[in-house]
């Protein structure tokens, strides 16, 4: 865990005035804003945000601007991992809470539209629907060009493999859910 001390600044404007408080003469101490954050320090990489947090204290810290305290922070014994329950090959995952899908275990990058179609359809097997009914469920209007469907179903059909049955094609109608399509969907 790190504590940071950063001496609160003021834009000129807002130190002189009329009805503001005049310039505090310069080395006396001001008000200072206190964060504390938990950076890891093994394990996952740092996010870019994280990453960037960290520049911006040490150039802080470089000016003479602020301090840094580090504290460690206790490290609670490490508990075994559940192992996810294995995926046979075909199968197709789709987690709702993070928004991720699995072929078989591996990692399917789908855009938010396929993906919420994908979820759509498996939500409503053995159903029918029209490009427009599709519209207004999955992108939320229907004022579009029903062909924008067919676009994102060649799309997710391509990126999930032509070797498993996805969506199924109801000629003079819309699309379904394969009948022999292996999706599971889980909250988690």
């Amino acid at each position: 865990m790190s504590v940071i001390a950063i001496p609160q600044r003021r834009h000129p404007q807002q130190l002189t005035g009329p009805g503001r408080a005049p310039r505090r003469p310069a080395g006396t101490p001001g008000p200072a804003l206190t964060v504390t954050f938990t950076v890891p320090l093994a394990g996952e990489s740092m996010s870019p945000h994280a990453f960037r947090l960290l520049e911006v204290v040490r150039d802080l810290v470089d000016r003479g601007e602020g301090t840094v305290t580090i504290t460690p922070t206790p490290v609670a014994p490490a508990e075994p991992l559940a192992l996810p329950a294995a995926q046979e090959p075909g199968q197709i995952r789709l987690s709702r809470a993070s928004r991720t899908v699995t072929l078989g275990g591996a990692p399917v990058d789908l855009t938010r539209l396929e993906f919420d179609l994908l979820v759509f359809l498996a939500e409503n097997p053995r159903r029918v629907f029209t490009r427009l009914q599709l519209l207004g469920a999955v992108w939320g209007y229907e004022h579009a060009v029903a062909r924008t469907v067919d676009v994102h179903v060649r799309r997710l059909r391509a990126k999930i493999g032509d070797g498993v049955p996805l969506v199924t094609t109801v000629y003079g109608i819309g699309y379904r859910l394969a009948d022999d399509a292996r999706v599971e969907l889980v909250d988690a």
